[in-house]
C-alpha cells in the first residue's frame, strides 16, 4: 500500500508522487502518516515536511503555514509558501 501525495503552494505544484510515510508538524503536534491512516485535516505550522517516497528517497520541504488533508490514502499538503 502507498500514499498518493501532492504538495502545492498558491503559485506551483511543488511535488507529487507515491510515498510510504509522511511526517509534518501541525498545531496539534508532530504527525506521522502511513498508508491506511484515518481521515484527517490538520493546520500546518512553519517547519519541515518529510516525505519518504516509495523508491526509498526522502523529500524534505520547509513549509510556511497551510493545511494537510488525509483521506483514502491520498495526502494533500497545501502551503502558503515553500522555502
Amino acid at each position: 500500500m502507498t500514499l498518493k501525495v501532492a504538495v502545492v503552494s498558491p503559485t506551483q505544484k511543488v511535488w507529487s508522487g507515491e510515498a510510504s510515510f509522511i511526517s509534518a508538524r501541525t498545531t496539534e503536534g508532530d504527525l506521522g502518516v502511513l498508508p491506511g491512516h484515518a481521515p484527517l485535516f490538520g493546520v500546518l505550522v512553519d517547519g519541515a515536511v518529510s516525505i519518504k517516497s516509495t523508491d526509498g528517497t526522502t523529500q524534505e520541504f520547509n513549509v510556511h503555514g497551510g493545511f494537510l488533508s488525509v483521506s483514502n490514502d491520498r495526502v494533500s499538503i497545501l502551503t502558503e509558501s515553500v522555502g
